[in-house]
């Protein structure tokens, strides 16, 4: 089955399997490359923060699900901001993401270290 093509892809017309649109042949490039780019950091970021979401949970499941909230929250903004084509508006209220992330961190280390005690 063919791979439907993301709306953003349609509407800045973008086909598979370019990754960055060129600016020299595309006028909405710049527009589409903010969307791909804040699509591609939030992929990169998944991983360490679904690992510290787990590992801090087993010792602080209420604490690491209000980070997790604060986190997706300011991850909404840190996106819909980078789509607008100006990357600075990302980080309005999506720089306040990385405390939902530090504070995972802590609640991590809290864990590992009461598993090195135990």
């Amino acid at each position: 089955m063919p791979e439907r093509p993301s709306p953003h892809r349609c509407r800045y017309n973008v086909p598979y399997p370019t990754l960055y649109a060129i600016e020299s042949k595309n006028k909405d490039a710049k527009l589409f490359n903010c969307v791909q780019r804040g699509h591609q950091n939030s992929l990169e970021i998944m991983p360490m923060y679904f690992i510290l979401m787990i590992l801090g949970g087993m010792k602080h499941p209420c604490f690491c699900a209000g980070l997790g909230l604060l986190y997706n929250i300011t991850r909404f903004f840190y996106f819909k901001g980078y789509s607008t084509g100006d990357p600075m508006k990302r980080l309005t209220i999506g720089k306040y993401g990385f405390l939902g992330l530090l504070g995972l961190m802590i609640c991590t280390i809290s864990f590992g270290v009461s598993l090195i005690r135990g």
